[in-house]
């Protein structure tokens, strides 16, 4: 009997080193094979499906504005609630101001009467919108969608007296935030960069093989150290530097999301119920190459290597700081 546990030892320590070195070469390969790449278009599943046709034939209307661009902005301003109220009064998807939305919301579903809660007016409203004041600001010198996404936030006064994004560091960093948020939401063409962060995520999550899942666990002392899902992958990256949120579906948007066959070690990987809603996204690992990834997987389980083919796997994103750091805080209901 102690011989057969020994074989059982030896065999699971050599996958575990095989395991190590696929990781550790397919991460050192990264940086000379992945190169930069723009973008076109919205990633398959990085829109809810209710809202994608809309977004998509909206976010078109003029060259200021794109389908990845609108995405960002609504998820921005809503996280896709199309029931939002802010604490100033912002309203539906796109959180117009009543006033805003008496001057610019527009009849796009053709029922007589612009609805600010239904999606199917509130998002060509925005886009319309958008689109009004990169017409305003047209004049203003730099990049013209910069400047419009300016005087949504300040005003096109704020933006034509400044002369571009006016100094203010909140217009700077909606700018910012949505220009970084679009990448999340934009079809990658060509490889995306790998990120530095990713080998040092991966190191932190390997330590934690063998912990024991716990439900709502961030690795605390109360804890014992102890993780679920999204809590491990948020402690892993915390541990180089990017705080991510607490839950796996807010860190869906926190960078680009390569493609099945352009997966890199680090990348998060995720899994949804319905593989047409991000926002039915239940669990999150951290992928180490080879169809495998580290995850704390459900209650009276450890932290593992498990594979991600698995029906329920929706994608993954790549880890960035300007990307983690672009994501709207969350609302009290995640």
């Amino acid at each position: 009997m102690r011989k057969a546990w020994l074989i059982v030892i030896i065999v699971a320590g050599v996958c575990f080193s095989f395991l190590a070195l696929l990781v550790i070469g397919t991460y050192s390969a990264a940086a000379s094979l992945f190169g930069g790449g723009g973008a076109v278009g919205l990633a398959p599943g990085a829109v809810p499906a209710a809202y994608q046709s809309l977004v998509e034939r909206y976010g078109t209307m003029c060259p200021a504005i794109s389908p990845p661009l609108l995405a960002a902005q609504l998820y921005q301003e809503s996280g896709w609630d199309p029931n939002a109220r802010s604490g100033v009064g912002a309203e539906g998807i796109a959180q117009f101001m009543p006033d805003t939305w008496a001057a610019h919301g527009i009849d796009a579903k053709g029922d007589g009467k612009p609805n600010v809660w239904d999606p199917a007016d509130a998002i060509p409203s925005a886009a319309a919108y958008d689109c009004q004041l990169a017409q305003d600001v047209k004049s203003v010198p730099g990049d013209n969608t910069d400047n419009m996404l300016a005087a949504y936030n300040a005003g096109a006064y704020a933006v034509i007296q400044a002369q571009g994004v006016p100094p203010y560091s909140e217009t700077q960093g909606y700018v910012k935030s949505i220009r970084t948020l679009a990448q999340s939401f934009s079809a990658p063409v060509g490889r995306v960069p790998p990120t530095q962060q990713a080998a040092g995520a991966i190191e932190f999550a390997q330590s934690r093989l063998g912990t024991p899942y716990l439900w709502g666990g961030t690795g605390t002392a109360a804890d014992n150290g102890r993780f679920d899902c999204s809590g491990l992958t948020q402690a892993a990256y915390q541990s180089v530097g990017i705080e991510l949120p607490r839950v796996a579906n807010d860190q869906w948007n926190a960078g680009p999301h390569p493609g099945r066959n352009e997966l890199l070690p680090g990348d998060l990987v995720f899994f949804a119920t319905d593989l047409k809603d991000p926002r039915s996204i239940h669990h999150v690992g951290i992928y180490v190459g080879g169809g495998y990834m580290i995850d704390a997987p459900h209650t009276g389980a450890s932290i593992r290597f498990d594979p991600i083919d698995i029906p329920d796997y929706i994608g993954a994103t790549r880890v960035t700081q300007a990307g983690a750091q672009a994501l709207p805080t969350p609302s009290p209901s995640h």
